[in-house]
């Protein structure tokens, strides 16, 4: 069993930054993929970026690229969101979520765990 646990969402002004961690846990966490989702009210949850267990490769919507980016923590079990020149419509509650496995991915269904999400807000 792998537990997630997502803080450093809050509330900022339209084109300000915010960096959001997500710690996992369990007695086996080892090649996990880890991915970053969001869902705003009333939408379906969507893809922001994956990244894989060794951090070599990573993949973004295209609505983020070039403003969020994703990282591992060199212990490889924390994973970071930064996310710069934030938009009113980045507003959603961000997800960790974990997979099992080398690749990295970026389809909702695919991944094993999920952490119970932090709210980031962006005033206009």
């Amino acid at each position: 069993q792998v537990q997630l646990v997502e803080s450093g969402g809050g509330l900022v002004q339209a084109g300000g930054s915010l960096r959001l961690s997500c710690a996992a846990s369990g007695r086996t966490f080892s090649n996990y993929a880890m991915g970053w989702f969001r869902q705003a009210p009333e939408k379906e949850r969507e893809f922001v970026a994956t990244i894989t267990w060794s951090g070599s490769r990573t993949y973004y919507a295209d609505s983020v690229k070039g403003r969020f980016t994703i990282s591992r923590g060199d212990a490889k079990n924390t994973v970071y969101l930064q996310m710069n020149s934030l938009k009113p419509e980045d507003t959603a509650v961000y997800y960790c979520a974990a997979k099992s496995g080398g690749s990295y991915y970026y389809t909702r269904l695919e991944y094993d765990y999920w952490g119970q999400g932090t709210q980031v807000t962006v005033s206009s």
